[in-house]
């Protein structure tokens, strides 16, 4: 990191708070974590989020929030630009995602759920992704509108969370067409955006 020059580093290294760096739309995806255990996923899914400008993330129940010292070893800062709010009571979250008239989602592997492959995201949207061992509480999945699974093509059927949170992020905001803005980058606005591996072969 110390060999890097300052102005390539993230803003968390550069010890840069939300206020000073210029303004980056957010897309319309909430999350709701409903009383994930580890902490080290709460932090990646943070990391996942930032780089995927979600807007808002809702942790519930038992899930950690910030400050946390092991949420802090995986989000790298960036609790500090993806807006959250911690509810005692997941249905609080789904209230007030209710209220503003965005549909609910769950990531579950029920019998009735949809692949993730071929759904077709709403456009706001709250995801549910619920503990790790237990997955989502009946009364939470209760109060989705759809439930959407990831397909297992091995011997596992589920996978660890946060991964399971950054495909369904990229699948969202893939059909959104989101990915195929070219603006679309983290760095400095005076660097151009690194090439995709297939770009200009």
């Amino acid at each position: 990191m110390k060999n890097k020059a300052l102005h390539t580093l993230e803003p968390h290294y550069r010890m840069q708070s939300r206020e000073t760096l210029e303004p980056r739309p957010r897309h319309p995806v909430h999350i709701i974590l409903e009383n994930i255990r580890s902490a080290f996923n709460v932090g990646s899914i943070f990391r996942t989020s930032d780089a995927g400008a979600v807007e808002h993330i809702h942790l519930c129940g038992y899930t950690c929030h910030p400050p946390n010292l092991k949420l802090a070893k995986t989000a790298l800062g960036a609790f500090d630009y993806v807006p959250w709010t911690h509810h005692e009571d997941p249905l609080d979250a789904v209230t007030r995602l209710r209220a503003a008239s965005i549909p609910i989602v769950a990531i579950e592997t029920t019998e009735d759920a949809k692949c993730v492959g071929s759904f077709q995201w709403p456009r706001p949207v709250a995801v549910v992704f619920g503990n790790e061992v237990r997955g989502i509480t009946p009364e939470l999945l209760g109060q989705c509108d759809e439930v959407v699974r990831i397909p297992m093509l091995g011997y596992k059927n589920t996978v660890n969370v946060a991964t399971a949170f950054g495909i369904v992020l990229y699948d969202i905001l893939g059909r959104w067409g989101v990915l195929r803005d070219e603006r679309a980058t983290a760095a400095p606005s005076n660097r151009p955006p690194a090439p995709c591996r297939d770009e200009d072969q």
